[in-house]
């Protein structure tokens, strides 16, 4: 994987979109200078928390380890299976809204960022912001507590996007609601899915 490098152009947006994003461009500047003495290395590691590197390959793999022959059950988590229904679905709306909105990064967003894919050139909405929403909305449906301590990592994740220059506020927001949805859709599916006696122990 190569650093990110600067986006290509997006296309032109009409007056009242263009006039929009010039505000939310200079609140989310002004907000990552003014919080610019917060430790880099604690904004780093909320970036790496909510990577889509670990979030995706840890929850399939135990995900596959419980359908395996090895456990004897034979029971697949609904919790689980929920979670990786909803890290899907967030993994292609993301990567279709970038491609089709094609909003660029900030340019002062610094050359320390590692992407996987080319729509991670993209800034709108914030894939750590919407992941980080739907895992602790998820989770939090699921009965996971304190409820409180999930959503504050989700909003920290969130917020660090901005202060590390990744993001616009309105990309961390769209993020947030678009990870809520996707908690709603996926519980959504994982009610569906235990009515029609799949393979999860519901």
């Amino acid at each position: 994987m190569a650093p990110a490098t600067t986006s290509p152009s997006a296309p032109a947006k009409p007056a009242l979109l263009g006039g929009l994003a010039g505000l939310d461009a200079a609140v989310s500047l002004r907000l990552h200078a003014l919080f610019h003495p917060v430790p880099r290395l604690l904004l780093k590691a909320l970036e790496v928390a909510g990577d889509g590197r670990i979030w995706l390959p840890v929850p399939i793999s135990l995900l596959l380890l419980s359908a395996s022959p090895a456990n004897a059950s034979g029971a697949v988590s609904p919790l689980l299976a929920g979670l990786v229904v909803g890290l899907v679905i967030d993994l292609a709306l993301v990567g279709l809204v970038k491609v089709v909105v094609r909003r660029p990064r900030p340019a002062y967003n610094a050359k320390d960022m590692y992407v996987a894919v080319a729509a991670d050139h993209w800034s709108f909405p914030s894939g750590h912001s919407s992941r980080a929403f739907l895992v602790a909305a998820f989770l939090a449906g699921g009965g996971f507590q304190p409820r409180e301590a999930l959503f504050l990592w989700a909003a920290a994740t969130s917020a660090s996007r901005v202060l590390l220059g990744r993001h616009y506020v309105l990309d961390v927001v769209a993020g947030a609601f678009l990870g809520v949805f996707e908690a709603w859709l996926s519980n959504l599916l994982l009610r569906f899915m235990c009515a029609q006696n799949t393979f999860l122990v519901c």
